[in-house]
């Protein structure tokens, strides 16, 4: 089994070393695929297709997406139809135009910085118009972001930047984990589920 990760915004395949370490370790073999938000969206796209369809041959392979990332692997998946991945992981994933990117947005230093990219994530309709992936779909969702009459999520579970609804894709499952957005990647119980669920397909195995 191959596995090729796409980091997050504003980080880059570095963040994912921990992850990649960890599937290693349990016999998944991992790329990584990096990017600039201030590159073509469409060309990311592309590329990431080619990356996707150079690294999997003729092998099952499994693609994992941290927030951005998994938008890209969305955009991708028909670009590598018939043969894509058999199952999609993605953790924090902005299901939504969700209230971060619309208020961020709004400010000229985050347009500059995230591009065509970050103004997607602010467009409910281009969200909304994102494929949905034909293939086994598990989605993490952080918890350890701020809650109560201070937060700007309210008593909403949230990773500090998206809320755990905002992360729902149809009716794929969603694990919730005691992370932040950032570092979600780096959650055992994330890496120990996507274990299970790629080398072991069609088992339920339980997440404490």
């Amino acid at each position: 089994m191959k596995a090729l990760l796409v980091h997050g915004m504003g980080r880059s395949p570095a963040s994912q070393l921990l992850l990649a370490l960890r599937l290693e370790r349990a016999g998944i073999r991992t790329h990584l695929f990096g990017y600039s938000t201030l590159a073509s969206f469409n060309g990311t796209v592309a590329r990431l297709a080619t990356r996707a369809a150079l690294v999997s041959g003729s092998h099952p392979f499994i693609l994992i997406g941290h927030s951005l990332g998994s938008v890209l692997i969305r955009a991708a998946l028909p670009i590598l139809s018939p043969r894509g991945p058999s199952a999609c992981f993605f953790l924090a994933p902005p299901s939504t135009a969700c209230r971060a990117a619309r208020h961020f947005s709004r400010q000229r230093l985050f347009r500059l910085l995230t591009g065509e990219a970050g103004r997607h994530l602010a467009d409910e309709a281009f969200m909304s118009a994102l494929p949905v992936p034909s293939v086994p779909v598990h989605i993490y969702a952080g918890t350890a972001g701020p809650r109560g009459a201070l937060s700007p999520f309210g008593n909403e579970p949230n990773d500090g930047i998206l809320t755990v609804s905002e992360t729902a894709l149809g009716a794929f499952p969603v694990i919730q984990v005691p992370a932040l957005h950032t570092f979600i990647m780096n959650s055992r119980v994330v890496a120990d589920d996507i274990v299970a669920h790629a080398l072991h397909p069609g088992q339920n195995p339980h997440v404490a």
